[in-house]
């Protein structure tokens, strides 16, 4: 397994703001204090060109962001910041979403592009949710225009729907973009219910999957054990992307989901058995505690390749336990079983679940 990263992330700097480099800063000691690191290919990441950037963003908009940084930075918007060095940054955190992706073509079966600022709210022409240029977008580009890959699916399980990657997708419908975030009615962007499906020729690859807040590992559980495994099988992608984020943690400060640490090594096994090989980008996650333990188990069962991870002994709030254990044995929101019936009602004429 690869992992990509630089400490130049560092400086795009954000102060005391949500998204701050000790996000990144506790993955990495929590990786090396419990002698993972060391068992890591670690590569440092180049910085994206310009024409990778162009593919997804629109000219006017970079020369904005460009200028906008150089002229001191601040406030693009009311939650997203920039300072003077962040267009740099940005086009960093981008290209080690471009060689995270080219490693996985060139055979590595995993690598974590662990980057930022994050970029599933950029949109084609607008900074916004903390994020500045769409990573994802621009790595699945690149991997288009370079090596002629027809199909992508990608799974964002951040709390927040990706709204930015999903626009840019939203009519294409050789990109299947599924994401499962907090009911939208109660969370920012205020996008990402079940009726957004997709439009023209991408109408139906849109999957949002908008969970109730409250929703615990039991409820994600549910729903994805039903919709990801026929989903992967008749979609037939050609490249697997996992965004990942960390915010839907019940420790986590920006969302109402709960969460545990033992969702994030359970995804990590369920998509191993779908797929031989995976992109994973970093998102969002702004309990730095919870980002740290989560990250570990996640990649542990990532290295391990036998999709199987420790037993949780916290009895505080129920989890999965294990493989072993089949989720219809879990106790599932009515919510989370409607939104199911919602899916299958949706997206019908084209996946049977």
């Amino acid at each position: 397994m690869s992992l990509v990263y630089t400490p130049k992330y560092s400086q795009h700097h954000t102060g005391s703001h949500p998204e701050n480099q000790g996000r990144l800063e506790v993955i990495m000691e929590s990786l090396a204090q419990n002698g993972i690191l060391e068992k890591l290919d670690l590569i440092e990441p180049q910085p994206a060109l310009e024409e990778d950037l162009l593919r997804v963003h629109t000219p006017k908009y970079l020369e904005h962001l460009r200028s906008f940084t150089q002229n001191g930075g601040g406030y693009l918007d009311y939650d997203t910041f920039a300072s003077p060095q962040s267009y740099e940054i940005a086009k960093l955190a981008a290209g080690g979403a471009i060689k995270a992706s080219e490693l996985v073509f060139n055979g590595y079966e995993c690598a974590y592009s662990l980057g930022r600022p994050p970029g599933h709210h950029a949109t084609s022409n607008r900074a916004m949710g903390f994020c500045l240029i769409n990573n994802m977008a621009i790595s699945l580009e690149y991997l288009r225009e370079k090596y002629k890959i027809k199909k992508f699916l990608i799974l964002d399980f951040d709390a927040h729907y990706g709204n930015g990657t999903a626009e840019i997708f939203y009519q294409d419908p050789q990109v299947l973009y599924i994401s499962i975030h907090q009911n939208p009615a109660s969370i920012f962007p205020g996008k990402g219910f079940v009726e957004e499906n997709g439009s023209g020729d991408g109408e139906g690859f849109n999957m949002n999957l908008p969970m109730q807040p409250g929703s615990k590992t039991s409820d994600y559980i549910y729903i994805l054990e039903k919709i990801l495994e026929p989903v992967f099988r008749q979609f037939k992608a050609d490249f697997y992307f996992l965004d990942v984020g960390f915010d839907g943690h019940h420790e986590d400060p920006l969302s109402s989901l709960q969460l545990d640490d033992y969702f994030y090594p359970w995804i990590a096994s369920k998509l191993q058995k779908l797929t031989n090989s995976m992109v994973l980008i970093l998102e969002g996650g702004y309990s730095l505690e919870a980002m740290a333990r989560s990250n570990l188990k996640m990649i542990k069962v990532l290295m391990n390749h036998n999709g199987k991870f420790e037993e949780n002994t916290d009895t505080s709030h129920e989890v999965y336990k294990g493989p072993e254990r089949p989720f219809t044995s879990l106790h599932v929101k009515d919510e989370t079983k409607n939104i199911f019936q919602e899916i299958k009602d949706i997206f019908s004429p084209i996946f049977t679940f």
